[in-house]
C-alpha cells in the first residue's frame, strides 16, 4: 500500500507520460492483462486510455485489474488511469519511491 505523498509522486511522473495500453470496445482481454503487467514490470507506472468507443469507466477498469496485476492505483483522469508496480527485478526498478 502506498502513501499519499507516494501517490502524489507518482502522479507527478505520470503527467507527462503517454498512454502505453488502449483498451476499445472489446474491453478488458486477456492480452490487454498480459499487456499492461509486462509494461508495469519494465517502467513500473503505466497510463491507459479508455478509446471512445468502450463503454466502461476508468476507475472501475482500474479496481479489477488490481487484484489481478498486484498494482497500486495511483490516478484517473478523464478517460486516462494510472497504475504503478515496482518492478519485480531488482536491476529493473527505476522509480524510488519518497518515505
Amino acid at each position: 500500500m502506498i502513501t499519499s505523498k507516494q501517490r502524489s509522486y507518482l502522479r507527478s511522473l505520470a503527467h507527462d507520460l503517454d498512454p502505453i495500453v488502449y483498451i476499445g470496445k472489446s474491453g478488458v482481454t486477456e492480452n490487454v492483462i498480459k499487456e499492461i503487467d509486462t509494461c508495469l514490470e519494465n517502467r513500473e507506472l503505466v497510463k491507459v486510455k479508455l478509446q471512445e468507443g468502450c463503454e466502461l469507466k476508468p476507475k472501475d477498469v482500474a479496481n479489477d485489474l488490481l487484484p489481478q496485476l498486484g498494482a497500486e492505483f495511483v490516478q484517473a483522469i478523464g478517460r486516462k488511469f494510472t497504475l504503478y508496480r515496482q518492478a519485480r527485478d531488482v536491476e529493473k526498478r527505476q522509480i524510488v519511491l519518497p518515505r
